[in-house]
């Protein structure tokens, strides 16, 4: 099947040699708390060999010397710095987002574990508000991690089947991105066993489904807006066939918009339709497909929903309450704006993306934004996502820890710092960025950093900080 559909400039046997070396590493940046320059200055000392990927500004290829320490340990990675992220996979949403203004709403179709949600919140700037869904109910858990690590604040998390959106949200979304379930056949560098139960009629199968969530991702995106269609497989049946199936089910209200100028050498696997087909020789990267869609003319909505979303147990918080949240939190060093709005339900307070407010009622959520603080008798405790996210670099109020400190930290132990800070209730960070909030009990800090989260082992590069 490789050969049937290699294009004539490439070659099978670099193809297959392609496939038997280890995949490189690769990160990227998260803008929302450093600048690319800022990230490869604090690196520098480290000595780790960064080599920019040619589709994503933020994107580098790494090798490093110290292996024995898990780059998902370092010091840089804990504070939400960077993602580990397959180059490849940074392809589609550099296609989303090329060319044009950031969307005001987004829907991320199959979000874990995160990284195209993340990379999709840094190119807004936290603006806006984007719906990451997940099918997999043991995979939003660890969606929600990597959005409150990298200090994102305009989320909401849902958890359906993604045929029910075109039904539940018609012409919603600005833009979206379906990341469909596939095959895998393009990561075998990375998972030698990724292709132990592929058979041409299992990709006809996947392709059904991928045929039902294409349609739905249409119907839920505005006349004028953009769809980004992507896989990690290979064969023609997942990847071009689905997109002709699209153009062939709505004529003259979709076209392609090709990705000839998303990049420096994207003609090296750019299709006839302009579609990327990366076969892993290519870039020496993951094998991906990537296509991109517009949405020219409003289509005939299928039939409303016949479901209840059941009640919501949130209500905006206004007046005098809600100013006594805005002290509290700018007490500790956390401010927002306007793009954000507080709810609360019982005790809680939490604050929502002001754009997906308007959807409320029409789907269920399983989190929306973020919970900001905890009400108590003698006022507010802030949480550990809100401080993540909203504390910002080199908070004026912060106490800052030694290398020490912030190890024995993400080990969920207290500190016991040279000096105590002047108030009782302080965010502590290191490298100028926010690790969450202790409490000043006599000489030490009492560590407030979740239990989920505390790491063993190994901590840091040599020389962080």
């Amino acid at each position: 099947m490789m050969r049937d559909i290699m294009p004539p400039a490439l070659s099978m046997d670099a193809f297959i040699a392609a496939c038997q070396r280890p995949l490189r590493r690769s990160l990227r940046v998260n803008t929302l708390k450093i600048s690319v320059a800022d990230f490869l200055t604090l690196v520098a000392p480290y000595g780790w060999q960064l080599t920019p990927v040619p589709w994503c500004p933020e994107g580098f290829w790494i090798e490093r010397d110290d292996e024995l320490l898990p780059l998902g340990s370092t010091a840089e990675h804990l504070s939400g710095l960077f993602y580990i992220q397959e180059a490849s996979s940074m392809l589609p949403v550099a296609a989303l987002f090329d060319g044009c203004p950031p969307p005001e709403r987004v829907m991320d179709v199959a979000a874990a574990p995160g990284s195209k949600t993340t990379q999709m919140a840094a190119r807004m700037h936290n603006r806006g508000a984007i719906l990451a869904n997940e099918y997999s109910a043991s995979r939003v858990k660890v969606l929600h991690a990597n959005i409150s690590r990298c200090g994102i604040s305009n989320v909401a998390l849902t958890h359906f089947d993604g045929r029910v959106f075109g039904t539940a949200l018609p012409e919603t979304f600005d833009a979206i991105l379906l990341d469909a379930p596939c095959s895998g056949e393009g990561v075998v560098r990375k998972d030698p066993d990724a292709l132990r139960n592929w058979s041409p009629e299992s990709n006809q199968e996947i392709a059904a489904t991928q045929r039902d969530l294409i349609e739905s991702a249409f119907h839920a995106l505005k006349p004028g807006g953009t769809l980004v269609y992507s896989t990690c497989t290979l064969n023609r049946e997942e990847n071009e066939a689905v997109c002709h199936w699209l153009l062939a089910r709505f004529p003259g209200a979709v076209e392609v918009a090709s990705l000839a100028g998303l990049f420096p050498g994207a003609d090296g696997a750019l299709t006839e339709e302009g579609f990327l087909h990366v076969f892993p020789q290519i870039y020496d990267c993951e094998g991906f497909f990537v296509a991109r869609l517009r949405k020219t003319d409003a289509v005939a909505p299928p039939a409303p929903p016949h479901w209840k979303v059941g009640n919501f147990p949130f209500k905006p918080l206004h007046g005098r309450a809600a100013d006594d949240v805005v002290r509290a939190a700018a007490a500790v060093g956390l401010t927002w704006d306007a793009s954000l709005t507080l709810w609360q339900r019982d005790k809680e307070i939490w604050l929502f993306p002001a754009a997906i407010v308007p959807l409320i009622g029409k789907v269920r959520f399983s989190r929306l934004g973020m919970r900001l603080a905890q009400a108590h008798n003698k006022g507010y405790r802030m949480e550990h996502e809100a401080v993540i996210a909203l504390a910002g670099h080199d908070n004026p109020l912060a106490f800052p820890l030694t290398q020490q400190e912030a190890e024995e930290w993400y080990r969920g132990r207290d500190i016991y710092p040279e000096a105590t800070p002047a108030h009782d209730d302080v965010i502590v960070t290191f490298q100028g960025q926010p690790l969450g909030l202790a409490r000043k009990i006599g000489s030490r800090l009492k560590n407030s950093y979740p239990r989920e989260l505390v790491r063993d082992g190994k901590l840091f590069a040599s020389g962080a900080g």
